[in-house]
């Protein structure tokens, strides 16, 4: 017989029991991330074009799971002839015109390498292979859940002829480039490992801190990620020490002729410029102002970048993003480097903070980066566009129904074609941003991209992530969405077929002859100039996006994915009506354009529905 004391007790155990469980549950459930330390030294000769040095990796599994093996990246192996990202260029069939056949063409000081000279994991000597751009490491004893590792490697390697983002001596003369330069540890969350070869796309790394010593000739002058701590010269030589906290990757970049300028941002970062002196240099001086209003922009629209400093150096091969710092050609017009610097720079917001997996996602990174940019240059010159993302739906419209199109859920390095990968990530991923806009409305989108950032900086989300964000901001389900616009190359065509009035009003005759479904706004714009917007929302949506404008608006019934043909009535006579538009904002990326208006004037009508017309509009 149990007593009430031992009664209770069981019921308490069995409570205790219960939160445990839940606990463990709802721990599995959060978002979990490894960590890392970096301290590294080292030495670059600037004669042979080598280096060597010493690295302090502690890596911290923040898992749930037992690590019995670890993988680096060795970047700079993949310049060598006979590489993947060699053979890839070479057999594509529209290669990076930067890259073409010219890593196969490498003589053997021209090369690219890094080597393992030793590699030890709590002072324990490790075994591992190299195979292409991939270091693989058998753990001599595994890292459980929650446990720090400390692993201490001596390495070396030749910095290559620039020909990818990274390289010595590029065609505007810079001395170094050194990207994608050290043993980088690869990322593993909780899809897995992500050890993919460089065979030419992006990159995903793990936060962290980076503390780096670079030694070179004293009379180079760097440029890098992170903060200047320290700096000490001995006979020919200088050493830089720089930090960077909260960071997943670290890059540089060295030249005898760099100037450097600096600027502060009101409320924001010191921004640094290193440029060579030659006929440019004024432009360069007279951008400074303009850059530090994008950052500005930026932080008010986007969210606040995080980070004390972000340089502008010069080198590279045209543009490309690094932490706190980002690598561009120095050559062109005001204004293009001006948006050349806005898309490498806000880079920072997508690439560096909220740091996706580029490999799988690369449209959030280039897409959310080439929206951010259009915009922000749309308003930092004052421009009138309708639609700031115009060149980006063109490029939607052409690539639609191509042989080669294919759907944006494609991992980067596996696209067929440089033309299906650059469309989907850049103007499709922008285009998706700039049409969820216009499905859920400006209003609820802005509130919802800058809480996105907010939510999710420093933690890798997926494309789920951000549809749950815009989802609890607009109050509508959005999964249908973003199911045919990610994952499928279905595309959107609503047309106006006809119209049928009488005294009292006038039926819009339309047709879905796309295969996506997409809410719709109609403006209807009388001969008197009056102008009424007629909202047919979808079903799918199980909700309404608010009045953007101050137009009298008819909101008709949700309309269901499954019918082709519908009708919306307006309570105007035909003869009373100008012109029949859907899509005012020109944020829907339907792809014929020519049956999206109606005149009833019979003569307009023809003329706007010729094909010839699109080539004028």
């Amino acid at each position: 017989m149990v007593s009430f004391n031992s009664s209770t007790m069981i019921r308490k155990i069995s409570l205790l029991l219960t939160t445990i469980l839940l606990s463990t549950v709802l721990l599995a459930q959060t978002r979990w991330q490894q960590q890392v330390h970096y301290e590294m030294d080292v030495n670059l000769d600037v004669e042979t074009n080598r280096f060597n040095g010493t690295q302090t990796l502690v890596y911290t599994n923040n898992s749930p799971d037992t690590l019995h093996k670890m993988f680096y990246h060795l970047y700079f192996n993949a310049f060598q002839p006979g590489s993947k990202m060699d053979v890839r260029s070479r057999t594509i069939k529209d290669p990076d015109r930067r890259v073409k056949d010219r890593i196969s063409k490498l003589k053997e000081d021209e090369i690219g390498f890094q080597e393992i000279e030793s590699l030890t994991m709590n002072t324990i000597k490790c075994k591992y292979s190299v195979e292409g751009t991939i270091l693989q490491v058998q753990l001599p004893q595994p890292i459980l859940p929650g446990e720090e590792a400390t692993f201490q490697m001596q390495f070396n390697g030749q910095v290559p002829l620039q020909i990818r983002r990274s390289g010595r001596d590029n065609k505007e003369g810079i001395r170094y480039t050194m990207t994608q330069w050290y043993p980088k540890a690869a990322q593993y969350d909780f899809q897995g490992w992500h050890a993919n070869p460089y065979v030419g796309r992006e990159f995903y790394g793990i936060f962290g801190k980076f503390d780096v010593r670079i030694t070179l000739d004293k009379r180079y002058v760097v440029a890098s990620t992170g903060v200047l701590t320290e700096k000490k010269t001995t006979e020919q030589k200088t050493t830089h020490r720089y930090v960077a906290e909260n960071v997943h990757d670290f890059a540089w970049a060295a030249d005898p002729d760099y100037r450097h300028d600096s600027i502060q941002v009101e409320n924001g970062p010191l921004l640094r410029f290193f440029y060579q002196t030659d006929t440019l240099a004024q432009q360069w001086k007279d951008i400074q102002p303009k850059v530090a209003s994008l950052f500005t922009m930026m932080n008010e629209r986007f969210g606040k970048y995080p980070y004390p400093e972000f340089s502008i150096i010069q080198g590279g091969d045209g543009g490309m993003e690094y932490p706190m710092c980002t690598m561009i050609l120095g050559h062109g017009t005001e204004k293009g480097k001006v948006g050349l610097i806005a898309h490498e720079a806000f880079h920072n917001w997508y690439y560096g903070v909220i740091a996706t997996n580029e490999f799988k996602y690369p449209w959030m990174d280039e897409g959310f980066t080439s929206y951010a940019e259009d915009m922000i240059m749309h308003d930092l010159y004052e421009e009138e566009a309708v639609n700031p993302l115009a060149r980006s739906y063109k490029n939607v419209r052409y690539m639609a129904g191509q042989e080669w199109e294919e759907p944006m859920s494609t991992p980067a390095d596996f696209y067929n074609t440089n033309i299906a990968y650059g469309i989907n990530s850049y103007s499709k991923g922008s285009v998706a941003l700039h049409q969820l806009s216009y499905i859920i409305g400006q209003d609820a989108f802005d509130r919802g991209i800058k809480r996105y950032f907010n939510e999710w900086k420093f933690k890798h989300p997926t494309p789920m992530d951000f549809q749950r964000v815009m989802e609890k901001v607009s109050g509508m389900d959005l999964s249908w969405y973003f199911e045919h616009w990610i994952y499928t190359t279905n595309h959107i065509d609503y047309a106006i077929e006809s119209i049928e009035g009488d005294k009292n009003q006038t039926a819009i005759n339309l047709k879905k002859a796309g295969n996506m479904p997409m809410p719709l706004d109609i403006l209807v714009t009388l001969k008197n100039g009056e102008k009424h917007v007629v909202y047919v929302p979808l079903t799918l949506m199980r909700s309404e996006k608010p009045a953007e404008n101050d137009w009298n608006r008819f909101i008709q019934p949700a309309q269901p994915w499954t019918h082709p043909e519908f009708s919306v009535t307006v309570p105007f006579r035909a003869k009373d009506i100008e012109v029949i538009e859907i899509d005012p904002s020109e944020r829907l990326a339907d792809i014929d354009l020519l049956n999206n208006k109606w005149f009833t004037d019979k003569k307009k009508n023809k003329e706007y529905r010729t094909p010839e017309k699109e080539e004028k509009k």
